[in-house]
């Protein structure tokens, strides 16, 4: 089953958790200290939140989070017939979390992500030659070049006329 994915990056986190477990009606899943997760099942989200001092407050992310690798096969070939440009990583360490997942954009510049989440982690992400364990900078939102998250492998997908 599918749960629909929400990354904010926040000022506050404490301020941040207060509000989003008072409008939730529930406390996060996972809370570190820069990073906290509800993962909600009415409505059916995963709602993440970071904080850090260089990056701008807002979203960070959208995606589809999967439970398994046929259903995370169907999204990213979703993703991909979506956007002229697909990046994919396997076993990448990112939100505190080992994922397989894919990278797309929408035509707004929207980051979305389809991921199959394997198993919790010890750090927010690593860095981008995996030497060490990084903090949640502005290069460590989850997002290809950060966290871990460089570019295995690019697929470009070939421009189609439009029609009708």
């Amino acid at each position: 089953m599918k749960r629909f994915h929400v990354h904010l990056q926040v000022k506050d986190l404490a301020d941040s958790i207060r509000f989003y477990s008072a409008l939730f009606g529930t406390e996060p899943a996972k809370v570190k200290h820069d990073y906290a997760k509800w993962m909600l099942d009415d409505p059916r989200v995963n709602f993440a939140i970071s904080t850090s001092a260089q990056k701008a407050t807002g979203l960070s992310h959208l995606g589809i989070q999967v439970d398994s690798e046929e259903e995370l096969e169907a999204a990213t070939g979703n993703a991909a017939r979506a956007a002229n440009s697909l990046v994919t990583e396997t076993d990448v360490t990112c939100c505190y979390a080992r994922s397989d997942k894919a990278w797309v954009e929408d035509p707004q510049g929207v980051r979305w992500e389809t991921f199959l989440t394997h198993g919790d982690a010890t750090s927010y992400g690593f860095s981008a030659d995996d030497s060490k364990p990084v903090e949640a900078e502005p290069e460590a939102a989850c997002a290809p070049g950060g966290c871990g998250c460089a570019p295995k492998e690019t697929v470009e997908k070939p421009k189609v006329a439009a029609c009708c």
